[in-house]
Order: structure tokens, then sequence, then C-alpha cells
């Protein structure tokens, strides 16, 4: 081999040791180099069998190189691969797809459009978080807007409003602005007035079944060449709430041969009896249909992306008609698929964790039980947790199941290394204590030495959970406090030291006092559970995140005269 093409083979080897290190955030590999570097260099391969020994201490030198130098160096031999690398860390720093024809726009404008008939399941907080997210992304700008304007079917729960408000905070979001579409309705009748005007509506008498006949035979209405003086009179008489429900609505002229019936002279407003539950909207009786207040409000606000879910495809192409009319243009629009979630026993629906509720069989939107937002935030997992695993779902128009061990591994990675432990003995059972300290020391986390430990006072007896009980001759290590022998129903101390765990398999169990212990409630999913906890739990804060050694991560919810009550995270 000749001077040269060493000289050749230890540059290249150089640049794909760096690139490695940098790309990986570790020490580069002789055997991760050798296969693109004779890959790329096909007329290395006659020497394989040198090569190693002439890379190898390249390498070494690579890995001896700080980030920064190493980024430097790389800058000096292949400038392209530094771009290359810094391309891939904006790719991985981005959590969700670009929004389409963004260049067009001054500004990124979205909106979420929550109906507030009940507090949030989980599946709800995917619009919160994917939206939120895009803010950010776009240094944009976000509404929320309740979409209140059904009465009687979605009829609105009046606490549903600040709820969904703290949910949003809770997801670590804060809309630029708030609205209530029934604080809106008379802003709705002035564009059906100038819709009705432009000869793009018409009110109808017919009744749903007859005009069903109709539209699915693609016959007109008999009412749709109705002038339009006629029609405004007629609206006016709804507005002034001279019809009961079903008598009369008024409908957008569309094509009433178009091939998808759903588009075929759809309703824009229809009356209800029921009165809105909001005093301020108490006495109106003529409602927008959604399809026409959301295009109407989409357009006000300046709304220029819209994502909504694939089921509603057909609403965009409607609201398309009275964009027309209007000569507006229509924000870009993303369908994503439902998100699905097995964990739980109870359906994701806000109607039946009502009825649920009602019945008594769940305590209310936050029992552990229930598949809410409210539930979790309740079991002490973060925000953010939940707003990962939602972008991590992406945008796809495909039915997407959400694994709540991807919300589990999010929150433990956020909370893990600032959590402190306690021991908690479920069915405890009680072995008397043979010798020993008077004072167990384990460490308040088992990473940070520095942060001190726990000190329990052990008394006369423990208690341990029934599985960790040894046959009567073995040995086990009660964790903090030390070696014990199973003999004659009680735990005798030995004078053994670590060795027979680390050699000998000797299993470490969790313990607390038989006496100085705390009784506690942990709410799970599954039902609650009962225990004793060590003493030190009585001096958590309500909301304070524990972990149970051995059993999960628990939120403090208080302090009761009989028992402390907490939630179960995960594990």
């Amino acid at each position: 081999m000749d001077d040269d093409l060493r000289e050749r083979i230890e540059r290249e080897a150089e640049v794909a040791a760096l690139f490695n290190a940098l790309k990986h955030d570790s020490d580069a590999q002789v055997g991760a180099i050798m296969g693109p570097l004779m890959g790329e260099n096909p007329e290395f391969r006659e020497h394989g069998d040198e090569i190693p020994g002439i890379i190898s201490p390249v390498i070494n030198r690579v890995n001896g190189l700080s980030a920064e130098e190493k980024r430097e160096r790389l800058a000096e031999l292949a400038p392209e691969q530094v771009e290359e690398l810094e391309a891939e860390d904006e790719e991985d720093d981005q959590p969700l797809p670009d929004l389409p024809n963004v260049e067009a726009y001054d500004e990124v404008r979205m909106r979420m459009a929550p109906n507030p008939n009940g507090p949030w399941h989980l599946g709800s907080a995917r619009m919160p978080s994917v939206i939120g997210t895009y803010k950010e992304m776009y240094d944009g700008w976000m509404l929320c807007r309740f979409d209140d304007t059904d009465p009687e079917t979605k009829r609105p729960d009046l606490g549903a409003y600040d709820e969904i408000l703290d949910a949003i905070d809770y997801l670590g979001f804060e809309p630029d602005e708030v609205v209530k579409a029934s604080d809106r309705v008379e802003t709705y009748y002035e564009y059906a007035r100038e819709l009705i005007e432009k000869g793009g509506a018409y009110t109808c008498t017919c009744s749903g079944e007859e005009f069903s006949d109709l539209k699915n035979d693609a016959e007109p209405c008999p009412h749709r060449d109705k002038d339009v003086e006629t029609t405004l009179e007629e609206f006016e008489s709804m507005v002034d709430g001279d019809y009961s429900s079903g008598e009369i609505v008024l409908r957008v002229r569309t094509d009433i041969e178009h091939k998808n019936p759903a588009l075929r002279d759809w309703v824009a407003f229809r009356m209800v009896d029921t009165p809105h539950p909001r005093e301020e909207a108490a006495e109106y009786r003529c409602w927008p249909m959604l399809d026409f207040q959301s295009g109407i409000d989409d357009h006000l606000f300046g709304i220029t992306h819209i994502i909504r879910g694939i089921d509603l495809q057909d609403s965009a192409k409607r609201q398309g008609f009275v964009y027309d009319y209007f000569d507006w243009e229509y924000p870009e629009v993303l369908h994503w698929g439902h998100v699905q979630i097995d964990a739980y026993d109870v359906k994701m629906s806000t109607s039946t964790i009502k009825e649920l509720i009602a019945e008594g069989e769940l305590d209310g939107w936050d029992d552990p039980r229930a598949p809410t937002v409210a539930s979790l935030r309740r079991r002490g997992i973060r925000g953010e947790a939940i707003v990962d695993a939602m972008t991590e779902l992406g945008t796809s128009t495909s039915n997407v199941d959400l694994a709540m061990s991807s919300i589990y591994a999010n929150n433990r990675e956020l909370i893990d290394d600032e959590t402190d432990r306690a021991f908690f003995v479920r069915d405890g059972v009680e072995k008397t204590l043979l010798g020993g300290p008077e004072v167990a020391e384990p460490p308040l986390h088992p990473d940070h030495e520095d942060r001190g430990t726990r000190d329990i006072p052990v008394g006369g007896a423990v208690l341990v959970e029934p599985e960790d009980v040894p046959p009567n001759g073995k040995r086990i290590w009660l964790k903090g406090l030390g070696p014990v022998r199973h003999t004659r129903d009680a735990f005798e101390f030995t004078t053994d030291d670590l060795d027979i765990v680390r050699e000998e398999g000797v299993d470490v169990v969790h313990w607390v006092p038989a006496d100085d212990n705390v009784p506690v409630r942990m709410r799970t999913m599954e039902g609650d559970v009962s225990g004793q906890a060590e003493p030190g739990l009585a001096d958590y804060e309500p909301d304070e995140v524990l972990q149970f050694e051995r059993v999960g991560f628990i939120r403090v919810d208080r302090h009761d005269e009989e028992e402390t009550v907490t939630y179960f995270a995960h594990p």
C-alpha cells in the first residue's frame, strides 16, 4: 500500500468516525466504520486485512475529542456532512410534519373548536396537543372557539367551558383568544341575510322525510325557487321565534344534482324549542348548524389551517359553497383518523361517562377508571407527557392506537429523577424482628445520595407483602435495613453483607414498620388498593408525587383522619 492510499484511508476513516460519533452521540467503533468505508470506496477492499490496523488509531484520536472539537474538525474536512447532521437534528426536533402551504400566509392561525357538552375524554386532548404544538412550531396564533350552538342534541354543560380551558392549560397551552359561538348568533344572522340576498339560501318547510326523498332523487324542493324577499321575510320570522322546531329551515342552495347527496341543499339554520342553558343565549330559537357557524367563523378569524376528523370531509365541501358565494378563500385542511385507546373498561365517550357518573358507577370525571384528561391529571401525570404521546401519533388519515404505555414512559422520563421514594406494602404479613438497627435509613432517591435519607423507626415487627415472605430458613434483604433469615415465623438479623444479593441472588424487598405506619388507600384503574406506607408519607403535601418502590409512581391526594388517599399513576 503506497503512502497516498494510506493517507486517503486515514482521511476517509476520520470523516466517517467524526460523523458517526456526532450522529450517535457516542464513541465511534472500528466495526461501525468499516462497512460504510468499504462500501463508499470499493478500491479499499483489496486491502481489507490491513485497514483495521490503519483506522484504529484514527478512531481512537477522534474519540478523544470533545463534541465541539469533533464538529469543528468535521466542518474542516467535510462541511456538507455537518449540514446533513444539522438537517437531521432539525428533523428530530420537529414533533409534527410541516403544515401545507405555510409560506402563503403571513401568520399560521389555527383553531380548536370544542363542544362544551362535558369535560374532555382522553381523545379530546389530541386537538389542543397538536394545534398547540403547531402554534409553537410556527410562532402562530390559536383560537379556542366553543361550538355551543346545539342547545338540544349536544346540550352544553355550563361547567364544561372552564373545565376545558383548565385542561388546555394543564396540557401546557394558552389560546390567544377564546370565544363562545352562542355569543355570536347575531353575526351568523347577518351573514345568513347576506347569503339570501346573493341567492345562496332559501327557506324550506318540507318535512325531513319529504326533503330526503327529493334530495336522494336529485329533485329540487318546491321552495327552492322562492324569491329573495319572501325568503328574507320568513328568515326574520325564524329569528323572531315565530316557528317551532321542525317547521322550517334555511337551506344553502348548492347543486341539487351533486353526485354526493350529503352536499345537496344542506341546512344552515333550524328552529330549536329548547332554551340554551347560558342565560346570555337563552332567548334564541333560530340556531345555525355547525357547518354554517364554523365556516363563517373560520373566515372571520382568519383561520389558515384546519385539522378535523376524517369523518368530517363533507364539512369542507359544504362550506365551500358558502365560501364561493362570498368569494372567500378556503383554509388549508388536514383530515385525521380517530384515536383509539383500549386500556380502559369504560368507553371513551362523553355521553357514556356522564351516564356512569349519574348512575354512581364512576365517582366523577377524575375517577381513575375513567378515560379522561381530568383522571390522568389527578393521577399525577403531567400534561406534557400526554402532549408528547399525542404528537407522536402524527396527523395520519388512518385511525391510530394510543398506547397508555407511551404516556407512562413520557411521564416517567419527566418525573423519575426528581421523585422521592417510599415503601408501601399491600396485604401486609407481620413478622417479628429479632435484632438489627432501631432506625432504617434508605435513600430518598437511589441515584442522588446528596438528597439524604428517610429515617424509618423500625420497632419490634415489620410488614412485608405475602409473596416476599421467604420459606423458613431462607434469607431476604430488607431494603435500607439489612439481611434477615426467616426463622420460627420471625425475621432474625444476620451478619451477611450485600454479597448475598450480588452473588447469591437473595431478594431485596420493601417493608414498613408494623406499628408506626400510615394506612393508605391507593386508587387505580382497576379499583382501590389498601395497604400501609412508611410513616414519612404523612409529611408530603397533596399533589406531591412519590414512587412507591417496586409498585409505581403515585400522587398524594389527601390526608384523611383514618387514611391517606393516593392515586396510582403508572409503574
